[in-house]
This record gives C-alpha cells, structure tokens and sequence, in this order.
C-alpha cells in the first residue's frame, strides 16, 4: 500500500512516513533531532493549501525547532528564524553554505519572522547548515 500524506482520515506513523520518504538521511535526521534535544514529537495534518498533509513537528519544551514536511525521496525542514535568532543567525550566516545563504536571503521576513524552507536529500552542508540553524532556534531565549 502506497502511503497517501493528504488522506486526513488515516495518520500515518515515523516508520510509515520514513518508507514513504525512502532516504536514509530522513532516519538519520529526526534521531539526531530527538537525541540530541529531547524534542517532542507531534504528526499533525496541515491543511495549507502550499503543504496539505501530514507533517511531522518536532518541539523542545514548548517552543517549535522545526517542522518536517515528508516527500518522496527527500523531506524539507521548516525552520523559522524569529527576532531572538536573527542576529545569532546573521552573524553564522557568512560561514554557511552558499545555498542557506540563498534560502535565507530570498525568504521574505514577515513580522520579525523568516520561515525557512529547506530540502534535504543527503547528509551535505545544507544538512549541517540546517542542524546549526536548529540549534540556535533551540539556544534563544
């Protein structure tokens, strides 16, 4: 049976979705996530119309560090970048990778806030940038 993320009716669970996404880095991911913050993990339906479907929200003592939004063959990563992290974020980010770079400046800010969309498909350095970007969600206070 193929996993369908936009049946409301049938909620999959981290195994099901991990078939789904079928890539080794999505495991990889949400254990080094829940390892190494405790994070609560949430599967919730979204009815965006731009992200309808499952997702999976990962969250550290009330506070969102990211949300993961399931494709086929790789997943993306929200992460917003909220007014206690801009200027931590603003001063790693010359030391980022080129594509971060990229991500950040062309996503538009809106109340004090950037949600930052960002694909993984391999365990590069966009894979590490977003960790870092994670971590520093995780630090504000």
């Amino acid at each position: 049976m193929m996993l369908n993320l936009k049946d409301i009716n049938y909620q999959p669970n981290i195994q099901e979705i991990s078939e789904y996404i079928n890539n080794s880095i999505f495991t990889q991911f949400y254990n080094f996530i829940n390892n190494e913050y405790k994070a609560i993990c949430k599967i919730e339906y979204s009815k965006d119309v731009w992200a309808r479907g499952w997702n999976i929200k990962l969250r550290k003592t009330g506070k969102s560090l990211c949300v993961i939004y399931p494709k086929e063959g790789y997943f993306t990563v929200l992460v917003v970048i909220g007014t206690k992290e801009k200027e931590r974020v603003n001063d790693l980010l010359p030391q980022l990778s080129d594509q971060i770079q990229k991500i950040f400046h062309n996503t538009k800010e809106g109340n004090g806030q950037r949600w930052l969309m960002i694909d993984l498909v391999d365990n590069g350095c966009l894979y590490q940038d977003t960790l870092k970007l994670i971590q520093i969600r995780r630090e504000s206070k």
